[in-house]
């Protein structure tokens, strides 16, 4: 199973190769992840680029918090995202419709 990092790490790679998928998408999602391999990281979308990696980016369209398995999990497929959010593994804090939006960014 991939740690948290190296999903952040694939993400980043897979949207330089094709920016395509988020053009149009001008956002900064934060993560704030618990629990093993957890830590802060961002996704930043802008005019069809992207930043991804470590740390907490500064203001934020969404904070998404959640445990780094959790997050794993639902980049990979295995946990879906609106049940997550339903039964409370994840919170998020600011605008609703970019989570929506947040599958499109990790697969």
């Amino acid at each position: 199973m991939p740690t948290a990092n190296e999903v952040f790490t694939e993400i980043n790679n897979r949207l330089q190769a094709d920016p395509s998928k988020v053009s149009g998408m001008n956002a900064v999602y934060a993560f704030d992840l618990a629990g093993d391999d957890g830590g802060q990281y961002h996704i930043a979308l802008k005019d069809g680029s992207a930043d991804v990696g470590e740390g907490a980016p500064e203001n934020p369209n969404i904070t998404i918090s959640m445990k780094s398995e959790d997050f794993v999990d639902m980049a990979t497929g295995k946990l879906d995202g609106t049940m997550a959010f339903m039964s409370g593994k994840i919170k998020i804090k600011g605008d609703m419709g970019l989570a929506m939006k947040l599958q499109t960014v990790l697969r």
